[in-house]
């Protein structure tokens, strides 16, 4: 049975209001983990107290956004169990979404590339994709908790943050694909 793709959001924006980026940033990756069968989960948003469960944070963002349909996809992916939500991790990424991977034009630790990721996802592996949000991204101390660093272009560019989650799922989905074959 082939492992899943859980993409992360972790919020590096704003950690008390919750902003227009933070709902922009959700209504358009949970078109890409719909069509692509990922996972999506957020670290750090500041939901409003009144939004305790997935498909009221779905339903909150999907009442003024038209991204992804109007934030139906949001809504899908919350209503199948597929959108979690966590406050910042101390220690670690929660094991049970797989195997914490950086993105980041600028490794520090160990690389995977999309073909191992792929591989391994087809012979049952997970893995969490971790983007960082805002101008600066990820902290140092954030950017110790995966076990990999992924950099998309393999050439140190940085990319916008919604523009890397939409290549990085395109790319990953076709290994997959590839390899299943």
């Amino acid at each position: 049975m082939p492992g899943r793709i859980t993409i992360a959001l972790y919020n590096t924006y704003d950690r008390r209001k919750f902003r227009e980026a933070h709902r922009r940033v959700l209504a358009r990756s949970a078109p890409l983990a719909m069509a692509f069968g990922f996972n999506l989960a957020s670290f750090g948003f500041p939901f409003p107290e009144n939004r305790k469960t997935p498909v009221e944070i779905a339903d909150f963002v999907a009442e003024s956004t038209t991204i992804g349909e109007g934030g139906k996809y949001f809504r899908e992916i919350a209503e199948k169990g597929r959108f979690l939500f966590f406050p910042y991790p101390k220690s670690g990424f929660p094991p049970q979404l797989g195997i914490p991977i950086i993105t980041t034009s600028k490794p520090e630790k160990e690389e995977i590339t999309a073909y191992e990721i792929g591989r391994r996802i087809v012979s049952g592996e997970s893995f969490l994709l971790i983007f960082g949000l805002g101008p600066h991204g990820l902290d140092k101390k954030t950017k110790t908790l995966g076990k990999y660093h992924f950099d998309l272009t393999e050439r140190g560019i940085s990319l916008e943050t919604c523009v890397a989650i939409g290549a990085l799922s395109g790319i990953i989905w076709n290994e997959i694909k590839r390899l299943s074959v």
